[in-house]
């Protein structure tokens, strides 16, 4: 059975976002700050804090999935603007990945670990750009799924990380870092693109 047009446009759409946020999110380059954060815990805590991590992830992106545009409209910023900002800022994270240069370590934030991984690390200023921006492209639902997906790969890897390290070893996740990185950069420059063709 072939999928009719208006399937195959959602599931172009929800891989476009998809694979946006999971640039952005970059499940595997957390792992380290994860581990570094949850050092001294027991594989009980260590869960646990990943749990609560996602949660508030959850909360702050849902939240941007269904106020971020409107928030643009109240302060009177054109979509092309943010466009522009969003694309700088993702230019510099991803610079920063494939560099290797490191804003801060873990032992800036020895109270509690659920701020440097809830946000920044997973609904940072990258991944809300990209949301209130697939929103103004896509709609609502496609990608809120598309985060709701790649919130679960993040909490994944961070429930298995102690496996994952082992299996894959800490240069492995560099590497994959490191590609994220990379892909990053390219995403950024195609929206700093698209935001001139649209001002053109």
């Amino acid at each position: 059975m072939s999928m009719t047009p208006e399937w195959s446009v959602w599931g172009a759409a929800f891989l476009q976002s998809f694979v946006t946020l999971l640039v952005i999110m970059d499940p595997f380059g957390g792992l380290p700050i994860f581990l570094t954060l949850t050092k001294n815990f027991d594989l009980p805590r260590t869960r646990h804090s990943a749990n609560r991590a996602i949660r508030v992830s959850f909360i702050l992106l849902v939240i941007v999935v269904f106020v971020g545009t409107g928030v643009l409209d109240f302060f009177g910023i054109s979509l092309f603007s943010f466009q522009v900002g969003g694309g700088l800022i993702l230019l510099l994270l991803g610079l920063l990945y494939v560099l290797d240069i490191q804003v801060g370590s873990a032992n800036d934030y020895k109270s509690d670990i659920i701020i440097p991984m809830a946000t920044p690390l997973i609904a940072g200023p990258g991944a809300i750009t990209a949301v209130i921006l697939l929103v103004s492209q896509f709609g609502f639902w496609i990608p809120l799924a598309a985060t709701l997906v790649n919130l679960f790969l993040f909490w994944f890897a961070m429930y298995n990380a102690h496996y994952i390290t082992r299996a894959i070893g800490k240069q492995g996740i560099e590497i994959l870092s490191r590609i994220m990185g990379l892909l990053l950069v390219a995403l950024a420059v195609e929206m700093l693109r698209g935001a001139w063709l649209g001002l053109k």
